[in-house]
């Protein structure tokens, strides 16, 4: 079944995670995704390793870990931007485009004549995707952008770690994940306007301006109080007791949201006085006896094992739930159930263990077609098939390093 984008292509400059995330994003929905990669070394990320997936050998092949994770359903093209006859092969390929995402610094493409005024002469309904640090324009437009950067800049490092810690970021590089997912909505949102008879148009992507939506209520916090919220460890600033809490032999979340899940809480700990107590009657008066609570509740939680919390609480309502380790996720029956690890077939290491996509659509479901491809696998079929080009041109420029290919094993 062809997914609900596949009447789409898109064209993906980019590399490392927030722009080839709307790539792979894209790929699960159906479009043709075309990654266009510098011949020899390609995306940085097939090189952040290890751990690296291993060839049918046993010996490591040329995909690391980060990149097979951002880049499923994908064509390679390896193809030198830096060479005319590569700059033609791309300004080719993207008059044949709906959408280009590219993620260099600004101006950079310019120079090559692959920027969005120069492809919209040669695409006026074409989609393109700018993805950088700062965006387009401002004072810091210039400088290079990374996740880690963004999480300090952008005041989530400021919320996220304990109160008398050090600043820390979080354990994956949310600030290019969140973009990522901002910038599939900005393109499908200018794809539908094409659409209904609109041209195509630049949408300007800013890592920093996406994690700052990101903090979602502790902006809106800032904004109401005018106070900046500080570092609380694992407490939510809003609700009370919200947050991870020990217990007899680990800690567990309890995630309590209102006053009925609050006072269940209190009488399956044997503590029914509590819920009367007007220090804590109502969430309001929890928030401002926060401290006095908490240590309430950690002495109470102390006594039971994390499985005899969980169980006694899911059985009268109470959310909460254990804190895994990745091996405890994809083992967890839920997570089976749901099909989140998947395995696709791999020119080198016969198959390739994933972690599936989260979209879920009743009548078009996501479908994978291919792995992470290796560098260049499909540089002759694109310029072949796409783009018509003579055999004797594409070996003309695979001999001069223009193009490039990796064919698959025999």
């Amino acid at each position: 079944m062809a997914g609900p984008l596949a009447p789409y292509r898109v064209l993906d400059l980019s590399r490392v995670l927030a722009a080839p995330w709307v790539g792979q994003t894209m790929a699960d929905l159906g479009a043709e995704v075309i990654k266009v990669e510098r011949p020899g070394s390609g995306d940085e990320t097939r090189g952040w390793g290890p751990p690296f997936l291993a060839g049918r050998d046993g010996d490591a092949t040329a995909e690391s870990a980060y990149f097979l994770s951002a880049n499923r359903g994908k064509k390679s093209v390896a193809v030198d931007l830096a060479a005319p006859e590569g700059q033609e092969i791309v300004r080719a390929l993207a008059a044949k485009s709906d959408v280009l995402l590219e993620n260099f610094k600004v101006g950079a493409l310019a120079r090559y004549s692959l920027d969005y005024e120069c492809l919209k002469a040669v695409n006026p309904g074409l989609v393109y995707c700018s993805v950088t640090g700062f965006g387009q324009d401002g004072p810091y437009a210039g400088r290079a952008g990374y996740d880690f950067l963004i999480q300090g800049m952008s005041g989530l490092m400021s919320v996220t770690g304990e109160s008398d810690g050090m600043p820390m970021k979080v354990g994956v590089a949310v600030s290019d994940l969140f973009t990522g997912l901002y910038a599939a909505v900005a393109i499908l949102a200018a794809l539908n306007h094409r659409e209904r008879g609109g041209a195509g148009q630049h949408i300007d992507m800013a890592l920093l301006d996406c994690q700052i939506a990101a903090l979602a209520n502790q902006t809106s916090n800032f904004h109401i109080s005018g106070k900046p919220p500080g570092r609380m460890g694992n407490a939510h600033p809003n609700i009370v007791p919200y947050q991870a809490v020990p217990t007899a032999d680990g800690h567990i979340i309890l995630a309590i949201g209102n006053d009925r899940q609050y006072a269940r809480f209190c009488e399956v700990a044997g503590r029914p006085e509590l819920i009367d107590d007007p220090r804590f009657a109502g969430n309001v008066a929890r928030v401002a006896n926060r401290e006095a609570l908490m240590d309430i509740v950690f002495d109470i939680t102390r006594t039971r094992a994390s499985a005899d919390w969980i169980a006694a609480l899911e059985v009268v309502h109470v959310p909460c739930g254990p804190i895994n380790r990745l091996d405890q996720v994809f083992d967890d029956p839920q997570v089976r159930h749901r099909g989140m690890r998947i395995e696709l077939e791999h020119p080198l290491a016969g198959t390739v263990p994933l972690t599936a996509s989260p979209l879920r659509l009743s009548d078009t479901p996501v479908e994978y077609h291919r792995p992470p491809p290796l560098l260049g696998q499909h540089t002759r079929e694109v310029l072949y098939g796409l783009l018509e080009r003579d055999a004797a041109v594409v070996d003309d420029l695979m001999a001069r390093g223009i193009c490039a290919e990796t064919r698959e094993a025999d």
